[in-house]
């Protein structure tokens, strides 16, 4: 067996980090926008664009990395990638309008959105298959882990600081992650160089991008409004516009043929419900703590906190078992205390203490742990190498989907159970009662996904086929 020319830990610590400030700063904005409305004085609709233009920019760069991580190497990508986001910090950190900070959001996601399908992709390349699970445990620990601490670090900040140095904190070690990488990186994915499909590119922009603003939109306005209505069309036109093409072209930009696989479709929906469930709860909780208890916003942030750190913690171990056991028996287990966790959380009332949210939430992110990065290894493994790329950026478009999508469901049940609940004279805070409507169906749909493991079943990836193969063979010659 040939001995790899890198170092497995280097290139590990530089993904890990260049995919942990790209994720952290999804949330990273959500404390900061009330002195930022002060500051630059704009409306709470403008400046929520902060965060929602990050996920939209993200949520187009996502699927086009399957075709950047084909056309460049590793380290150009990484080291490119990065320095894109770097200077997006830079013009944000330094912005003297709200149009010039929006410029720099959008510059730093067009850098961020390539760093977690590149760091998927080469763990799963750089790791054996029986080594797989503990990797994707690193992947599970930034995923869950940068999102959460994201608003808690920027109330505190915000609270006795310029929310500038939010920015600023981010940048050195955006800086010294590119340097590092200069001398460090190696490529390990194999360029193939494909065609520049420039109308697949449009379409991929248009369908996703259009999709994810139309749900941010239903989640603002309503699912009637004449901009949710025109998103959600134009986007669902140009996605079957795309979907088709790729379908057609020799090689296409994201490949679809990757749902042919058995498996792969039924961990991306588990994928899917899980992180739906994940943004919705984390969207509902500061909600209900801040405008119906009163909580501060660095109080909100500090109850997600132990959750996030419950996950960081489990995601490697949770990988290591994963590698022993599989994803099935982890998937129903973390499943099963996801829904009823969340049933918990549809009991919350004017006396629900700040350590009760702080512990159900903590277990809800304990049952998570056992999920997310096994369900997904468990299908990426099914995938044959030269696939692994499409099959990463696949599954993390779904899982963005299902954030907006989840997001503006939630949302929307929330607002329009509490305006029903007002002409119910025997409900007593229709607020909290809707928030409660919400968590409900959280829970019912994490009751789907636990229905879903039980067919997720542990098979041998094609890899391991080959060389049990290989290995007979090799036996089989020498006797």
């Amino acid at each position: 067996m040939e001995t790899p020319s890198y170092k497995q830990s280097t290139i590990v610590a530089l993904l890990l980090a260049g995919a942990f400030i790209a994720i952290l700063n999804q949330t990273l904005m959500i404390t900061a926008i009330p002195p930022i409305m002060k500051e630059m004085h704009v409306t709470a609709n403008s400046a929520q664009w902060l965060t929602t233009v990050f996920m939209l920019v993200n949520g187009i760069m996502i699927p086009i990395s399957a075709f950047l991580l084909e056309r460049f190497s590793t380290r150009q990508l990484f080291i490119s990638a990065m320095s894109v986001f770097a200077f997006g910090t830079i013009v944000a950190g330094v912005a003297p309008n709200f149009e010039m900070l929006l410029l720099g959001r959008v510059i730093q996601s067009s850098g961020a959105g390539v760093m977690l399908p590149l760091m998927q992709t080469v763990f799963l390349m750089i790791f054996p298959v029986n080594k797989r699970g503990a990797a994707m445990g690193l992947v599970g620990l930034v995923m869950s882990f940068a999102p959460a601490i994201g608003p808690a670090l920027s109330g505190w900040v915000t609270s006795h600081y310029s929310w500038r140095l939010l920015f600023f904190i981010i940048l050195p070690i955006a800086l010294v992650d590119i340097l590092v990488a200069f001398f460090a990186m190696k490529n390990v994915t194999e360029v193939t160089k494909p065609k520049v499909d420039v109308l697949s590119i449009i379409l991929s922009s248009f369908g996703f991008g259009g999709l994810l603003y139309g749900f941010t939109c239903a989640g603002n306005n309503g699912w009637l409004a004449t901009s949710t209505l025109v998103t959600l069309g134009l986007g669902a036109f140009a996605l079957v516009l795309f979907i088709t093409r790729q379908l057609r072209l020799e090689h296409p930009m994201l490949e679809f043929r990757v749902f042919k696989n058995s498996i792969f479709p039924l961990t991306v929906l588990v994928g899917m419900i899980t992180f739906m469930g994940l943004i919705g709860s984390e969207t509902i909780i500061p909600l209900f703590m801040q405008n119906m208890r009163d909580f501060t916003a660095f109080e909100a942030g500090l109850a997600l906190l132990p959750g996030a750190l419950i996950t960081g913690l489990m995601s490697p171990i949770t990988g290591r078992i994963f590698d022993k056991i599989g994803a099935r028996w982890l998937a129903l287990t973390g499943l099963t205390i996801i829904t009823a966790s969340s049933f918990a959380l549809s009991n919350l009332s004017p006396s629900t203490s700040f350590t009760f949210i702080t512990i159900m939430y903590g277990i809800r992110m304990f049952g998570l742990s056992m999920v997310m990065m096994p369900v997904a290894t468990a299908g990426l493994n099914q995938l044959p190498k030269r696939l692994i790329a499409h099959g990463a950026a696949m599954d993390n478009t779904m899982k963005m989907i299902a954030a907006s999508v989840g997001t503006a469901i939630l949302v929307t049940v929330m607002t329009s159970t509490a305006e029903t609940a007002q002409q119910r004279p025997e409900i007593s805070n229709p607020d909290m009662y809707g928030a409660n409507v919400a968590f409900i169906v959280i829970s019912i749909l994490s009751l789907v996904g636990v229905m879903i493991s039980f067919f997720i079943k542990n098979k041998k990836s094609p890899e391991e086929v080959i060389k049990k193969k290989q290995v007979g063979n090799g036996s089989v010659n020498e006797q």
